[in-house]
């Protein structure tokens, strides 16, 4: 595969993810563990044909390579899509898609505490500014009332962040047997969560429609589109177009809902941003450095 093929590929799956904010506000009765039971449904067929496909039509052999650090990644995931889906629904978009914007910064810090990797001073400062922004944002939102929403994305954040981690430990190769895992988790996550709360799965159909849609759709989509063009283009350049999913999903709610961003969000968003260019940048010119 060429390099501009996986371009392409890493671009549709951040547009492609950039929708769920917009298909959230369509969702008008479910509650939020109803949507994970839903999406995360939605979800499971589509990881598992795309596991099939990529192994040979064997699933067992695949399951079993993610070993123990692959269902500890599956339970981050589970973790990842709960507090995705709580934030989606109390918070703001932009407030949500820029706390998930943390992801790498937590990542990097958790690889150094747990694997210890060698942070640089670079991204030592990267973090640092994007914790910035992150208290800006979380503060903002303890003023507006959406305090549960961002510490729901910043959870979010936090289970992307274990799930590479763990991974990483293990030197697994292949993360989408361990995806599927955390779809079959979350799924169940969802309809436990739903009767301890006391609430249902019975949503009305269009809300169960939208939710379904969105796991096999944009979620899964997104996800096998990623995997597929990460495999040409490089960890560095993959941050940077990442990014087009965090400015898609506030600007497309804006234009078609009319929802707006708090000013306070607005100013942590743009500390977060920077982080995430200048970490994208230096990694970039490493990966270009002659030998």
């Amino acid at each position: 595969m060429r390099y501009a093929t996986g371009v392409w590929l890493v671009v549709t799956a951040a547009v492609l993810w950039s929708l769920q904010g917009l298909i959230f506000r369509q969702i008008e009765a479910a509650s939020p563990w109803a949507i994970l039971f839903w999406r995360s449904l939605g979800m499971a067929p589509v990881i598992l044909a795309f596991v099939l496909w990529r192994g040979g039509g064997s699933i067992g052999p695949r399951l079993r390579g993610i070993g123990w650090a692959g269902v500890a990644g599956a339970l981050g995931l589970v973790m990842a899509f709960g507090g995705a889906v709580y934030a989606f629904q109390s918070t703001t978009v932009a407030n949500a898609v820029f706390l998930f914007a943390a992801t790498p910064f937590l990542t990097a810090m958790l690889a150094w505490a747990v694997l210890r990797e060698r942070v640089s001073a670079r991204t030592w400062g990267s973090i640092a500014l994007a914790m910035v922004g992150i208290f800006v944002m979380v503060r903002g939102g303890l003023e507006g009332g959406a305090l549960p929403g961002n510490i729901a994305a910043l959870c979010s954040a936090a289970g992307f962040a274990v799930f590479t981690v763990t991974l990483r430990r293990r030197g697994v190769t292949d993360p989408m047997p361990a995806v599927l895992l955390g779809a079959v988790f979350a799924t169940f996550a969802g309809a436990l969560a739903t009767w301890g709360f006391g609430e249902t799965l019975a949503v009305p159909r269009a809300d169960a429609l939208w939710a379904l849609g969105m796991g096999a759709v944009t979620l899964s989509g997104g996800m096998v589109l990623y995997t597929l063009g990460s495999r040409v283009v490089p960890a560095a350049d993959l941050t940077l177009l990442m990014t087009i999913e965090v400015m898609l999903s506030p600007l497309l709610v804006w234009v078609f809902l009319g929802e707006t961003a708090r000013q306070t969000t607005l100013l942590g968003g743009v500390f977060v941003m920077a982080a995430i260019v200048i970490t994208a940048r230096a990694g970039t010119r490493r990966s270009v450095a002659p030998a």
